[in-house]
């Protein structure tokens, strides 16, 4: 069965092993009166998730994420019905063995957008930005007491703070050259982040891969999920994924999303300054994937990945 795992490299090592996760998850589903369903490893994430038939998804966390497994359960059962998009339903969650919990929840149909997005029909592409921004912003307006006790951070200026202080380490822990590395602490400097008048519900990383759409019923959007890693905070974080891998440095699908959310444009600047604190921020894999601004400075960077041409 599943060994007690308590670091980023123990998890890699057991994420790697299906012959050792294959009999923890059918045992699981045993226990859960589902033996004998076919379960079916998905090839992404960092986490073991598995289809189980046709109908439920299993994922696995390791102890040392047990509150990120917390979360996403409470999350799934506060938001069902609550959005403009489908979100799982959760089914069970609890402890399993030598640490591990699971969140059994339902399966959203459809396909993956990121895969579908090259085949998508340009005015389907904006409908379903549009629709997302919809949800994005149904999202924000929902009050976040009732989660309040699971999804942090209990303080979002201390939350930045510390963000600010682990900028520059944690960007080259990612490869980041260091003529980018040496701009960032004068950047920060120069953006300031208040706190927010009203925190928000986030999802923090609200991109295509989190998205199902069906591509039988015209690209119809059947699913937002991954609500392990959501917030309560500033709603300009939220955009920093929205930009990066949603409309991916497109002006006028950026555009498009806040006309549908129902706001003005954040400041390239601003959203800059957060894609560099984000807690999963790697700016030297997002310069490798995204366009490249005209000069190398973060300044022209923030415009070109942020800017919605106006």
């Amino acid at each position: 069965m599943l060994p007690s795992v308590d670091t980023n490299d123990e998890l890699e090592e057991v994420v790697g092993d299906e012959a050792l996760l294959r009999p923890a998850a059918q045992d699981l589903c045993a226990q859960l009166g589902l033996a004998g369903a076919r379960i079916v490893r998905f090839p992404e994430g960092s986490l073991p998730v598995y289809a189980v038939g046709d109908a439920l998804v299993l994922k696995l966390y390791p102890g040392f994420e047990a509150t990120e497994a917390v979360r996403e359960a409470r999350l799934l059962s506060h938001l069902w019905g609550q959005l403009p998009i489908p979100t799982p339903r959760l089914q069970a969650a609890d402890q399993y063995k030598n640490g591990w919990r699971f969140v059994l929840m339902s399966r959203l149909p459809g396909e993956d957008l990121n895969e579908a997005w090259p085949r998508i029909p340009r005015a389907d592409q904006e409908r379903i930005v549009a629709e997302t921004a919809e949800c994005l912003a149904a999202l924000h307006a929902l009050d976040p007491g009732p989660v309040a006790s699971v999804v942090g951070p209990p303080d979002w200026s201390r939350f930045l703070a510390g963000q600010r202080a682990a900028a520059v380490e944690q960007q080259a822990g990612g490869g980041l050259p260091e003529p980018w590395l040496e701009q960032i602490p004068d950047f920060l400097r120069s953006v300031p982040l208040t706190a927010p008048a009203r925190p928000v519900l986030l999802h923090t990383e609200l991109m295509r891969e989190h998205l199902t759409v069906d591509p039988h019923d015209d690209w119809r959007l059947t699913g937002l999920f991954d609500f392990e890693p959501a917030m309560i905070g500033a709603p300009a974080y939220d955009f920093v994924s929205v930009g990066l891998f949603l409309t991916a440095a497109d002006p006028a699908l950026l555009k498009l999303f806040y006309e549908a959310y129902g706001r003005p444009p954040f400041a390239p600047r601003e959203l800059m300054a957060y894609t560099l604190l984000h807690v999963y921020s790697d700016l030297n894999w997002y310069l490798r994937r995204l366009p490249a601004p005209p000069r190398k400075d973060l300044d022209a960077l923030a415009e070109t990945w942020f800017g919605t041409g106006g």
